[in-house]
């Protein structure tokens, strides 16, 4: 099946439970819970930059007539 089954994870839970307690792992849990929405929130935030700045240029900018003639 594996290298390790279900008893062996379980077993390792109740270590790391009896060293650490219920509430370290908690606070622990919830500070992680809390780096991953900041994370997140903050990848959005950078996208919409991105995507403002991106709109902004492209309305910004427009052909010359002298690039036009050019082209032609």
């Amino acid at each position: 099946m594996g290298a390790f089954s279900i008893w062996h994870l379980v077993i390792i839970l109740l270590i790391v439970v009896a060293l650490f307690g219920t509430a370290k792992l908690r606070n622990v849990g919830s500070d992680l819970g809390s780096a991953i929405k900041s994370f997140r929130s903050a990848v959005k935030e950078e996208e919409e930059k991105k995507e403002s700045i991106g709109h902004t240029i492209d309305a910004g900018v427009q052909p010359s007539k002298e690039h036009e003639a050019v082209n032609r």
